[in-house]
């Protein structure tokens, strides 16, 4: 049902984003992830993304939860959403152009800072969640004219990630 992946990679108190490009979201800042390909799970999509967006080989992801949201009215759909954590020792400069975007370390505080208006609306609402270890949830967000109107967390069951590749 959901047809994209997002992932936080975390470094400390840093998030690697990505100031996309393209639409959705061109101009603002975000995970990196991408779209599932036919046949693909959840957790292959994320690592493919993360690899092609960052060149980074990633092997621990964390699935927490859904993004899901309406807009004007019409359901748009959601995105698995996935943590992912760089060793502190692990060197990755940016910033760093990529064909979606520019990759760039943000303070998790930045990014969080509500009235931000350099990350999507929804962004502040459900991150705190998706860093914590807060059970997973899926985050029902409803937008209207680009402006959150109504945001909701409602606990679901862990996405079982034990199988890697294709379903």
């Amino acid at each position: 049902m959901y047809t994209y992946t997002i992932c936080f990679i975390e470094q400390g108190s840093r998030l690697l984003m990505l100031n996309r490009n393209k639409p959705p979201a061109m101009g603002l800042w975000n995970g990196v992830g991408g779209k599932l390909e036919p046949g693909e799970t959840p957790l292959a999509c994320v690592e493919r993304e993360v690899f092609e967006e960052t060149g980074l080989r990633l092997t621990s992801f964390r699935y927490r939860g859904i993004v899901s949201w309406r807009v004007d009215e019409a359901d748009i759909g959601g995105m698995h959403v996935f943590c992912a954590t760089l060793p502190e020792h692990a060197e990755y400069d940016t910033p760093v152009c990529i064909d979606e975007g520019l990759l760039e370390w943000k303070e998790k505080a930045w990014v969080l800072t509500k009235g931000n208006y350099g990350v999507g609306v929804i962004i502040p609402e459900y991150l705190p969640a998706v860093l914590s270890d807060e059970p997973c949830y899926e985050h029902k967000c409803v937008l209207h004219g680009n402006r959150l109107t109504a945001y909701e967390a409602v606990p679901i069951a862990v996405l079982e990630l034990s199988t890697h590749g294709r379903k």
